[in-house]
């Protein structure tokens, strides 16, 4: 399904507890046949009601992408690391349903997130991509303006096979061009 101008046809909005099942479902598809994610066993839906719940109450954003009624896919921003000085640095996940895959709902949650991560007056989003074969995930955050980093060679065990970590980043807002507190959300 797609929109004006070739975008999905979907709506992207704060994930509520409804959607929890089907965030179960997408994350567990991509735990036991990609990648992406360095975990192995899929958490259950109380474990996905709390890593929401803690993301939802630092004031970070959980989204859902819904397409005629389904949820699609879902993305967050969390801390980056949780020591202080790190307080200004996220770090982004977005997983997209595989029936979904290649629509640019991925596209569109990642512009989501970068929006309301710059409005809450975070400086720099980083991406933490497992598998640097993994060139959906690389390409899409390349077009929203990420650049590579660096590549953490054979940091993770998964399938039979030693795997890459590819790291991204992007400015926010006026990522380091300011102190923190030049703007009023800081």
């Amino acid at each position: 399904m797609t929109g004006a101008e070739g975008e999905p046809d979907a709506v992207i909005r704060n994930a509520d507890d409804g959607d929890l099942e089907a965030i179960v479902g997408i994350y567990a598809h991509h735990l036991l046949t990609g990648l992406a994610s360095f975990e192995e066993v899929p958490p259950d839906l109380a474990e996905i009601a709390r890593r929401r719940d803690a993301v939802v109450a630092l004031g970070l954003p959980y989204l859902v992408a819904e397409q005629a009624g389904v949820v699609s896919g879902f993305a967050y921003a969390g801390p980056f690391r949780t020591r202080p000085a790190y307080r200004h640095t996220i770090e982004n996940s977005v997983y997209v349903a595989p029936d979904a895959a290649g629509l640019g709902l991925g596209r569109l949650m990642l512009g989501a997130l970068i929006e309301r991560c710059s409005a809450g007056g975070y400086r720099q989003m980083v991406a933490v991509i497992g598998d640097s074969q993994n060139t959906a995930s690389i390409a899409l955050h390349a077009a929203m303006g990420f650049r590579e980093i660096g590549t953490l060679r054979s940091t993770g065990f998964k399938f039979g096979r030693w795997v890459d970590t590819v790291l991204m980043q992007r400015s926010l807002g006026k990522g380091d061009t300011t102190l923190p507190g030049s703007d009023t959300k800081d």
